[in-house]
């Protein structure tokens, strides 16, 4: 019989108690059956409700916020009570299937993380979730330089020796997921993707769909500038760089005059494309020397 390592699961909660109790039933149930030493914790988000409740008659620890502070802040909260160095999240609304846990478990053993990738065909995504999931993972692709089934998944198992290291990156709302999954993949780590599918939720979301899909893009765009910077200034550069030559070449082809302000339009963005070079390189040379 194969022995895995001990994993902490992290649920983190926020008025789910429809959900909660049957969720981590099932999550004990399932690494009960596979041999699998565990800890559960519920991490209360200043629920409203019963959550906290429901979650203690199920068997789970109860970690209290105390106060609505997000997502991300929850499962950093989680990490830091977890006795295990092997750490597994899902959702308290019943989307993720327990069943998979295992296999996650059996992935990571020589893996940094696997993810829970939502990819099957009966996964079911909000249909007002769906571009924009599409649209984001397209520009985390570019940016990361890797095909990315799901960058946002809420089921997924990881290490924290290796989550430790970023943790002042990840902010406190639902972009934990999308942030670990960037650090990890700009920075060489060994991340595996597995195929899931995704249940209806029970209860009401709490996802803000036009909101949360700007902050993604503007998370993405920031942790790669931190990881990757070259990916943004080169491009950028040189966009700035043909605009100031298409402008010296259109006003040569019509015969326009060549005057002090197109040489020093011609002139201003050659250099601002110069130097963002510059500070592209500079900064790309930064990251490699802190690694």
């Amino acid at each position: 019989m194969k022995i895995h390592e001990p994993v902490s699961v992290l649920i983190p909660a926020y008025n789910e108690e429809k959900a909660v109790g049957p969720v981590v039933k099932q999550v004990s149930q399932v690494l009960r059956a596979a041999k699998i030493q565990h800890q559960i914790f519920v991490v209360d988000d200043g629920s409203k409700d019963q959550t906290a409740l429901k979650a203690r008659q199920a068997g789970a620890q109860v970690i209290s916020m105390g106060e609505n502070r997000g997502y991300g802040a929850s499962l950093k909260a989680g990490m830091r009570q977890a006795k295990f160095n092997l750490i597994a999240i899902l959702d308290a609304d019943g989307t993720y299937s327990p069943e998979e846990l295992p296999i996650l478990i059996e992935l990571v053993q020589d893996a940094d993380m696997v993810v829970g990738a939502r990819v099957k065909p009966n996964a079911a995504i909000p249909l007002l979730r769906r571009f924009p999931k599409w649209l984001l993972g397209k520009w985390a692709n570019y940016l990361a330089d890797r095909k990315i089934p799901d960058l946002n998944s809420g089921l997924r198992v990881f290490r924290k020796n290796i989550a430790a290291r970023y943790e002042g990156l990840f902010p406190n709302g639902f972009s934990f997921t999308t942030t670990i999954t960037l650090a990890l993949e700009c920075h060489g780590y060994i991340v595996k993707y597995h195929p899931i599918s995704y249940a209806r939720r029970i209860g009401n979301s709490k996802i803000r769909p036009i909101q949360d899909t700007i902050n993604f893009f503007s998370l993405v765009l920031r942790i790669v500038m931190y990881f990757k910077p070259l990916k943004i200034f080169i491009p950028l550069s040189g966009i700035i760089f043909m605009s100031g030559l298409a402008l010296g070449m259109t006003t040569w082809f019509y015969g326009l005059p060549f005057n002090s302000t197109t040489l020093f339009l011609l002139v201003a963005s050659l250099q601002i494309a110069l130097w963002i070079a510059i500070t592209g390189l500079l900064a790309d040379l930064l990251v490699k020397r802190g690694r």
